[in-house]
């Protein structure tokens, strides 16, 4: 390997080497390398293989649009695949590896796809993989699933942590280069609240590749401004409603040791007052044949190592260019001693001062590169023919484009500009102003002076007095662009999308198969899908389609823009909730009481909810669920109810609000008592149901099923704050300030008049009453509801969280004189089948109220409900719909399990001759076999049917019979004792 480090220069430091690996072999760098400034420091250009030819690819870029130094980082659970080289910092202990090839980087099996390129053109898989039919299973998907992706996730688990964390400001500046600088002086001399976020390791932009710029200055008075936060190694990856954006911090991922104590990575939630966008612009390659050839470089992505990492890119340079930055990149690397082999300029007369060593070939084209895993020759086509050149090194540059992703997170749509060749940002856009290169600048100086304006700008529309901008508007030196989209005649191929080898006649034979909008030419040929998002390759590509097409690129537009501008990881976006904090665990008020009567508890949603209360010699958990039954159709039980969700609705029309809310009517309900009811979608199926009571002429207070706690309450405030914003209503959330039980069976009255105070007797507390009541002789308030889902006489009783154990402990002991016994969910799913109450296993998403045999409770007076409208379709009132009935098996000794099939009588075991489904089953204590709910064709009128209950999944057929849903009381006697 030979050595392209320069003996000087630089801002690198190079009093000490750091050591890293590549693919195995040891090297050395230093202090504010770069991986990919680091290989090629060490001679190495190959860094990597495509996705789709493995063709040998090198470092292209200096920045974040890298799409071919992709390589895998760390080991063991800290392996990071598809990290750019050249946002890698570098670091003592680094391990990189090459990807996408086998056996190795220099030796790619998989290159062999070169040879087969012709059958691999623009939508190859959508022409070949259709037939014959039968491969698709066992070849064609196998192959393509083997072959997806680039590099390779570890199985490990991540030892490190990761934080979420919100920031406020006045001013975001998003990008450190002259711009972004001069805006976050202007801003905080003002005493601004500033936050400046940079991707780099080191702050500075484009004046880090200037030896001579007074970056030192700027940074030094930004450190010593208390008001201005810098955030270095942080992207921007995406804007958001209400002026938040998103960033995510690289905090430690440029050590090989993380503290354990701090994240790896973090993710900032930052609400700015006003931002500005001071991106900078992309540097775009030019087309033309064996342009992917390592030693191919982007000019300014050349200058950027030369003067920044003091690496040199080759022995004997050529500059391609169609503009001024090709030339500047030439000045560069003559003054380092580089010999420059020629300048070769597309532009009929360059219009730019020279007065270097190297040659200017004007008018001129590059139509080949050629070389294998390294640059050798390039050949230049003139007006007079063609001639070879040898180099090692080729800098391209074909103008700029602005770097406006986040200006169109939002919807803003990119304008094209023939002056600047590229497209811009929407001009005005509330809350985020665009800034310098971004907006299309090309000098130092104008960037500066459009930076200072800029944020006195956002500043004066925040509030503060007139801001002094930290720097004079510069005179901007921008020529006219002249774009080369592709270059004609070039033998070898020309690639647009490096990262997914779409070259130049694919996107031609997209515009001949009638793919030519920019939308489908994208997903045709995949170009700007890989993981740079086209940031290179997208820019081109248009004007490559609007040449085909005949038509400018205005007419052709963007692709949509959509965070996030780089790939996140996982880790950054999860944060903390992982492990034990994937999600929060909550624990009823009452979970301290379960735990100490024995409960075996199971995940309800995010709760801990208790599942059944096993005793000394009950060996499975069925002999503790059919006592717990038992006892409570005997005597009574207690169970935790406190995970139900709990909403508290207020106000003069809350009556009027939960009439349109369900479908049964609550306008009328008397104070003191409580309703089920069923809330509908807008497409008239069953949403959620619950029971709501009336605890004064303007308070209400509903409960929700455990998994639709939240998504309910969201619902009610959508509605009213959308749908009826004239209702006076409001809504508080209480799941977690009551404790709630559930006090059922025929001694559930006697034992709970020991600690209430009121008279709960039949005549005073009737079923489906609810009202404040007092325990303990007025020492503790709390409510009562006269409530049952288990069929039985029962109650439920709702303290303050706090109190919870205590009372509960108090109703056990007040009921052991009556047999009491804790019950767990499991008992309840039991008795609620026994009863015919639906579950949510029911409530499906496709049921309407008829379906489950509540078509009385929809109410025909009522002017309005929603899903009123749609529950009138002909296919929801149709005869034939499944509707709920129960289902029991003919010999009690034989089962069957939830999920099974109904099937006709002797009729064969096939999808046509599917009658429903079993979408509730258990075995009931009581009756002494299993029984279920199921959801059956034309069920209530075939009550007595014999039916066959087929399981596919474990080959079962049990001969059953269709019966009412009610297996126990169904004269609602218990109900209304």
């Amino acid at each position: 390997m030979t050595s392209f480090r320069l003996s000087s220069g630089g801002r690198i430091d190079r009093s000490k080497s750091v050591r890293f690996s590549f693919d195995g072999t040891e090297l050395t760098g230093y202090p504010g390398d770069t991986l990919a400034s680091a290989l090629l420091a060490n001679g190495i250009q190959l860094v990597g293989r495509s996705f789709k030819y493995h063709r040998p690819r090198g470092i292209l870029t200096a920045g974040a649009a890298e799409p071919n130094a992709l390589v895998a980082t760390g080991t063991g659970g800290r392996t990071e695949a598809n990290s750019r080289a050249t946002m890698v910092e570098l670091h003592d202990g680094l391990i990189a590896r090459s990807q996408n090839r086998w056996p190795s980087l220099g030796f790619d099996i998989g290159a062999v796809n070169g040879l087969l390129s012709p059958f691999l053109s623009a939508g190859f898989y959508y022409k070949t993989f259709m037939w014959p039919a039968a491969f698709w299973e066992k070849v064609y998907e196998p192959l393509i699933r083997k072959a997806a992706g680039l590099g390779k996730a570890s199985y490990e688990t991540d030892p490190d942590s990761y934080e979420k964390c919100w920031a406020y400001c006045d001013l975001l500046v998003i990008g450190a280069g002259p711009t972004g600088l001069a805006a976050a002086l202007t801003a905080g001399r003002a005493g601004a609240r500033v936050l400046l976020a940079d991707e780099g390791f080191a702050l500075g932009g484009s004046l880090l590749a200037d030896q001579e710029s007074p970056l030192g200055d700027f940074l030094t008075e930004l450190e010593s401004l208390p008001n201005v936060q810098c955030l270095p190694r942080t992207t921007v990856i995406g804007w958001y409603d209400d002026n938040v954006f998103g960033a995510v911090e690289r905090v430690q991922k440029h050590v090989a040791a993380p503290d354990a104590h701090r994240p790896v990575e973090r993710f900032w939630r930052i609400i700015a007052k006003q931002a500005i966008l001071a991106t900078g612009a992309e540097e775009r390659p030019l087309v033309f044949g064996g342009n992917d050839i390592p030693g191919v470089m982007m000019a300014g992505a050349m200058r950027s190592y030369l003067n920044r990492q003091a690496v040199a890119p080759g022995n004997r340079t050529v500059v391609f260019t169609t503009n001024r930055s090709g030339y500047q990149t030439a000045a560069d690397l003559e003054a380092a001693g580089v010999e420059v082999a020629a300048i070769v300029d597309s532009r009929p007369k360059a219009s730019e001062t020279w007065k270097g060593r190297a040659p200017i070939v004007s008018d001129a084209r590059i139509i080949d590169a050629h070389g294998g895993k390294q640059l050798r020759r390039v050949t230049v086509a003139t007006a007079s023919g063609t001639q070879h050149i040898e180099a090692d090194a080729l800098a391209m540059s074909g103008g700029w484009s602005p770097i406006i992703h986040l200006a169109c997170h939002r919807g803003g749509r990119p304008v094209w500009s023939h002056r600047h060749a590229a497209f811009l940002a929407p001009e005005r856009q509330e809350g985020l102003l665009i800034a310098g290169s971004a907006a299309g600048l090309a000098s130092t100086e104008a960037c500066l002076g459009d930076g200072a304006r800029k944020a006195a700008e956002a500043l004066e529309a925040i509030g503060f007095a007139k801001a002094e901008p930290a720097f004079k508007l510069g005179e901007d030196v921008q020529a006219a662009a002249s774009p080369l989209w592709s270059v004609k005649g070039a033998k070898g191929k020309a690639f647009v999308d490096y990262q997914n080898d779409v070259h130049l006649k694919d996107l031609g034979l997209a515009v001949r198969e009638g793919y030519g909008h920019v939308e489908l030419a994208k997903r045709y040929t995949t170009n700007g899908m890989a993981t740079d998002q086209g940031k290179l390759s997208n820019i081109n590509a248009i004007g490559i389609l609007a040449e085909a097409r005949g038509v400018s690129p205005a007419e052709v537009g963007t692709t949509t823009f959509r965070p996030f501008y780089t790939p996140v990881s996982f880790g950054a976006l999860t944060g903390a909730s992982r492990g034990k904090h994937f999600q929060p665990a909550r624990k009823s008020p009452l979970h301290g009481w379960a735990k100490k009567n024995g409960a075996v508890f199971v995940e309800t949603g995010l709760w801990y909810r208790s599942s059944w209360f096993p005793r000394e010699g009950e060996k499975t958990w069925r002999e503790s669920v059919d006592r717990e039954v038992l006892n409570i159709r005997k005597n009574a039980g207690i169970c935790d109810v406190s995970t139900l969700g709990k909403i508290e609705i207020f106000g003069k029309d809350a009556a009027a609000f939960l009439d349109r809310i369900y479908c049964n009517g609550f306008a009328k309900l008397p104070v003191g008592k409580a309703r089920y009811g069923i809330m509908l979608r807008e497409d008239g199926m069953i949403y959620d149901d619950g029971t709501t009571s009336r605890l004064g002429d303007e308070h209400f207070f509903m409960t929700t099923t455990t998994a639709l706690a939240a998504g309910v309450l969201t619902h009610l405030e959508f509605c009213a704050q959308t749908l009826w914003p004239e209702l006076d209503v409001y809504f508080a959330s209480s799941t977690d300030q009551w404790a709630q039980m559930a006090v059922a069976g025929p001694k559930s009255r006697a034992i709970l008049a020991e600690i209430v105070d009121e008279d709960i007797s039949d005549a005073a507390f009737a079923f489906m009453s609810a009202r404040a009541v007092t325990l303990f002789g007025g020492k503790l308030e709390g409510r009562l509801f006269r409530i049952s889902f288990s069929g039985e006489l029962a109650y439920e009783l709702a303290v303050p969280a706090a109190y919870g154990e205590f009372v509960a402990d108090a109703v056990m002991q007040a009921g052991q004189q009556y047999d009491i016994c804790p019950y767990g969910a499991e008992a309840l799913g039991v008795m609620r089948i026994e009863k015919g109450h639906v579950t949510h296993a029911e409530i499906n998403g496709t049921v309407t109220p008829g379906d489950l045999g509540f078509a009385r409770m929809v109410s025909p007076t009522k002017a309005d409900f929603i899903g009123k409208a749609m529950l009138a379709r002909e296919g929801l009132q149709a005869a034939d719909r499944p509707r709920l009935v129960g289902v029991k098996p003919l010999n009690p000794a034989t089962s069957f399990r939830t999920g099974a099939h109904i099937l006709a009588e002797g009729a064969a075991a096939t999808l046509e001759n599917d009658q429903g489904y079993v979408t509730s089953s258990a075995f009931s204590p009581s009756l002494g076999h299993t029984i279920g709910l199921a959801l059956v064709k034309n069920g209530p009128e075939r009550i007595g049917e014999k039916v066959l209950v087929w399981n596919g999944l474990r080959n079962e057929f049990t001969e059953g019979q269709l019966c009412s849903p009610v297996f126990i009381d169904p004269e609602n006697e218990k109900l209304h004792a």
